[in-house]
């Protein structure tokens, strides 16, 4: 049965089974077997000086990079500093790089967010925006989700509601297989507090990371 893991800090619906008793090392030897039947399956000569270490590497790659953000303790400790400037304008984060899966094929999302909030007591780390991106990047997503999961993540980071989220990627599930339409583009925002009651401020906030 799937549950929802509240030790990844997962504020919207994710499909997830506790695996607590793997550790990483055991995650990635379980991998490197189940992908070498995979390629075996295929027909791939696994003793092929090319191929030969490739289930390793796939192994290790998902567990420490592509779905990284699957495992709490990856999650960024985040920095907060006192606004002692008192400064209360949008302050925005744009044209993060964007790499995620497609929880449906398992191929790249690639794109980019921008995100924007309004002070209030604190305010927080620029890089540390860039590393919560990359956190609920880090596993097999839909973008929806995601855009949800940054906003939330954020707000509950900066204990504040003042926050936008905006995505626009190329999903690879779309371009590479299936209808094979590489032209298009998936963009999505959610927003909150001011920007979610103040229509002329998303304006403002899409005209700025669109410049």
């Amino acid at each position: 049965m799937f549950a929802n893991i509240e030790s990844l800090d997962l504020e919207v619906s994710k499909p997830l089974q506790g695996n607590d008793d793997l550790n990483d090392e055991q995650k990635i030897k379980k991998i490197q077997h189940l992908f070498g039947e995979i390629m075996t399956t295929l027909g791939l000569d696994l003793t092929d000086d090319s191929l030969k270490d490739t289930p390793l590497r796939v192994a290790k790659m998902y567990v420490k990079e592509s779905f990284s953000g699957l495992n709490a303790q990856n999650k960024p400790a985040i920095s907060l500093f006192k606004n002692s400037y008192n400064y209360n304008q949008m302050l925005i984060e744009k044209d993060i790089t964007l790499y995620s899966h497609c929880e449906h094929h398992f191929v790249p999302i690639i794109g980019k967010v921008s995100v924007a909030y309004i002070p209030k007591d604190s305010v927080i780390g620029l890089s540390k925006i860039n590393r919560l991106v990359q956190y609920y990047a880090r596993r097999p997503q839909v973008q929806e989700r995601l855009t949800v999961q940054i906003l939330e993540g954020l707000q509950k980071a900066l204990k504040n509601k003042d926050v936008a989220v905006w995505i626009q990627a190329d999903h690879l599930c779309v371009a590479s297989r299936g209808i094979g339409d590489t032209n298009s583009k998936t963009t999505t925002e959610q927003y909150g507090g001011q920007f979610l009651e103040n229509s002329e401020l998303q304006k403002k906030f899409l005209n700025l990371i669109n410049q």
